[in-house]
């Protein structure tokens, strides 16, 4: 049987922090009023130049909770945020959550029937949304429970009183930051254990997206477990009563201390890991966010250089594209000691070409999902801690991750594949309205089957194979296509990867790889035969490529997870 529990990890367990923590029976804007008694007048986030500090976050926050209780919104009513990352978001997400009401993140890029039905799926009441995107909210309005429409746009991250395009009746942001703050602890008395914080759906790469259900005790865990992993530190209240971080474990493990650390975020606020790990996490950590609302290379290298980055984070697409920013290894990023990855695994390749520019920074890649708040497991902080190249780390505190066979669900042998399931107090309450889907996903036992395969080793590290829905069947011979995109990353001259099954009336599905040249000679001289046997040579026949298509882009989500379907639909439809 394989499974990484809490007396497995022994030997890699930093050595710091214990196996279990203290989880603190409080609402989610515990986070923020603790932040910003204790980090006041730093700078909490920086947008297109304008800065917001710790201290006038909470003003606007507890504004933004009087402004809605105001209009209507009760304890426990789902309010639909359609932003993306701006200087006005941690604001509404924190107004969202003071006022007792559910966050539900909703993208911007939705297409209105898309938006519709999360809309009346989640119930929504409110939804808060971007001036641009007004064209689209119209359109998915009629069919849902939505009565108030609140709204803002780019004016307002300079100027938050900028007049805004308010359709009838609809209500200008500018208005609720207008209520009186000190009127705002709506939260009070929350049950944590019951009373939802998100309604988060899950991104929809292999199907139609699920609300999942998390409430106040989940997101509250899953943001100390995150935190106190990256940074060494144990939950302790304030004088107050709400929740802080005290950082036990030394400089020289953890250079970068509570209250220093800088980043650029562009994972969106509507995911998983941005809401918790570059949203929450950052303000219970005293952090100051850069946030940069499109990625664009060469900017995000030149932030980085200007503001002094102890951290750089995002998905693999992100960092693959950093590596080619011309001047990139000029560029003074001496004050990294960081580079954190998720969404998706980095590839081995990608982290040695990452460890070559920033000899000084850990690499923590860690693996979740939103049906779990966020993480599962990650690489050890600590500087002296071992980290696995090509593994995504140890369970998290309280966490455990069993293997599963994928026809039988045993437990299988250590180094063996199978579907990864998780149990721990981070995991969701369930799927809204979803009570087949909800058994289907999480067991008698409590444990999470995810979908995604894996493999623990001896030590009790997990690495992610790829996704169940992912894998292809040749001639009944299972093929991860991961596994064939670490080694396309290899290849000198290639700049991204991902591999798809084409149907084949006689094999099943043949292995087809979608190949992005690098902008070099290396990529020049790529030709489909030299992809083809650079890949080939290495693997047993059944997983060999049958095809390289060359092309500008492989398609990726919001959250930097390569969309496969997309890839999969396109070779469907040229087979008929």
């Amino acid at each position: 049987m394989t499974r990484a529990t809490l007396g497995q990890v022994t030997d890699a367990w930093p050595a710091d922090l214990p196996r279990s923590l203290d989880y603190p029976a409080v609402p989610v804007g515990s986070v923020l009023r603790a932040g910003v008694r204790r980090w006041d007048d730093r700078t909490a986030f920086v947008h297109h130049g304008t800065a917001l500090t710790f201290t006038e976050l909470g003003r606007r926050a507890h504004a933004v909770a009087a402004g809605l209780v105001e209009r209507g919104v009760a304890r426990g009513d789902v309010v639909a945020v359609h932003l993306p990352n701006c200087l006005q978001y941690p604001a509404v997400y924190y107004g969202v959550l003071l006022a007792g009401a559910t966050f539900s993140p909703t993208n911007p890029l939705l297409t209105p029937t898309e938006l519709a039905h999360q809309l009346a799926d989640s119930g929504a009441r409110t939804l808060i949304t971007w001036e641009a995107c007004l064209p689209a909210v119209r359109a998915a309005l009629p069919g849902t429970a939505v009565t108030t429409v609140v709204v803002t746009g780019p004016q307002q991250i300079a100027d938050p009183g900028a007049p805004v395009e308010l359709p009838e009746g609809a209500v200008d942001l500018a208005d609720l930051l207008r209520a009186d703050p000190a009127d705002a602890h709506h939260d009070a008395g929350l049950d944590p254990a019951s009373a939802l914080a998100h309604l988060a759906y899950t991104g929809g790469t292999t199907g139609v997206s699920k609300g999942v259900e998390l409430p106040h005790r989940q997101v509250v865990t899953n943001i100390l477990q995150s935190a106190c992993w990256s940074t060494g530190s144990l939950p302790v209240l304030d004088e107050h009563g709400d929740v802080t971080l005290d950082q036990v474990g030394p400089a020289e493990e953890y250079p970068v201390r509570l209250g220093t650390a800088c980043a650029i975020n562009l994972t969106p606020w509507f995911h998983a890991m941005g809401v918790i790990g570059y949203l929450s996490g950052q303000v219970l950590c005293g952090s100051t966010v850069v946030i940069h609302d499109r990625f664009d290379p060469v900017a995000y290298v030149a932030d980085a250089v200007a503001h002094r980055v102890t951290g750089i984070g995002g998905a693999p697409p992100v960092f693959a594209a950093l590596l080619q920013v011309p001047g990139i290894d000029e560029a003074d990023l001496s004050g990294v000691r960081g580079i954190s990855s998720g969404a998706a695994p980095l590839a081995v390749p990608l982290i040695e070409r990452l460890r070559a520019l920033l000899p000084q920074a850990v690499i923590g890649e860690g693996y979740g999902l939103t049906e779990v708040t966020m993480q599962a497991t990650g690489n050890p902080s600590a500087r002296s801690g071992l980290r696995k190249a090509g593994t995504v780390g140890l369970p998290v505190f309280d966490t455990e991750v069993s293997i599963r066979a994928l026809d039988t669900g045993e437990e299988v042998p250590v180094g063996e594949r199978g579907e990864i399931c998780i149990r721990g107090p981070q995991v969701m309450r369930g799927y809204a309205h979803r009570p087949d889907a909800t058994a289907q996903s999480i067991d008698a036992e409590g444990w999470f089957h995810s979908g995604d395969v894996g493999v623990l080793d001896e030590d009790g590290y997990l690495a992610v194979v790829d996704r169940t829905k992912d894998m292809l069947l040749h001639k009944g011979y299972n093929v991860f296509p991961r596994e064939l995109e670490e080694i396309l990353l290899g290849v000198p001259g290639i700049a991204g990867a991902a591999v798809v099954g084409r149907p084949d009336p006689m094999a099943g599905e043949l292995p087809v790889a979608y190949v992005v040249r690098r902008d070099d000679e290396a990529g020049a001289d790529l030709t489909e035969a030299s992809v083809m046997a650079a890949v080939n040579d290495r693997v047993t026949p059944y997983k060999r490529l049958r095809d390289v298509v060359f092309t500008d882009a492989i398609p990726v989500s919001a959250a930097g997870k390569v969309l496969k379907r997309v890839l999969a639909e396109r070779e469907r439809a040229a087979v008929g």
